[in-house]
């Protein structure tokens, strides 16, 4: 017997509740929505369309940060996997550590990451192949630790050095992160030099 349409709506609803109202083709599919039907939901205004393969639901209550949720869902790889983590400029705006107000999304994907289509233009992308203890999970989309992003800023050179140290010495007097996680993290010289200045003017 097929799968009642409630209960569809209801396994579509659980998923999208993960990820601020968004899913993808194929977790409708999954929840028990016929890929034939999809146009149909958009044209009923039940689905929003976002973007190639991702739709919202239209009834889904607004959220501070759909966008983040968004593009993590653009990341995902074939087998449905979210590639993408916010870090950088991001990162270091979502931990509230600045007054960076970046108007695009830096995002790190793995070394191995390729896209056919053409890279959206609000995203700047990083590679690197991410240490699962390097990242961690809000609603619906990853995002960097406190010290890692700080590190990448350092070594990107983006920033100015000024904003990175008042960044490291909130991130400590908040408890985002110990002297003993800078004292044991392997880094650069350059990042250790900046790093421990930094502490020392917070002592």
């Amino acid at each position: 017997m097929a799968q009642s349409h409630r209960e569809a709506s209801r396994q579509l609803f659980d998923v999208a509740e993960q990820q601020q109202g968004f899913f993808t083709t194929k977790q409708a599919k999954a929840a028990g929505f016929a890929e034939n039907t999809h146009p149909y939901h958009v044209q009923a205004g039940n689905w929003i369309r976002e973007h190639r393969g991702i739709y919202r639901l239209a009834l889904f209550p607004a959220t501070d940060r759909p966008d983040l949720a968004l593009w993590s869902l653009w990341s995902r790889n074939r087998d449905e996997e979210i590639e993408g983590v916010y870090s950088h400029d991001t990162a270091i705006s979502l931990y509230d550590l600045s007054d960076l107000n970046p108007s695009k999304l830096h995002m790190t994907v793995p070394t191995d990451f390729r896209r056919n289509s053409e890279i959206p233009s609000v995203l700047v992308l990083h590679y690197a192949d991410l240490p699962e203890n390097d990242t961690q999970t809000a609603q619906g989309f990853r995002f960097t630790r406190p010290l890692r992003t700080i590190l990448d800023l350092i070594d990107a050179g983006t920033v100015e050095r000024n904003f990175i140290r008042q960044a490291l010495r909130q991130a400590v007097t908040r408890g985002l992160i110990t002297r003993q996680q800078i004292r044991t993290r392997p880094m650069s010289g350059p990042a250790r030099k900046i790093v421990d200045e930094a502490l020392r003017q917070a002592a």
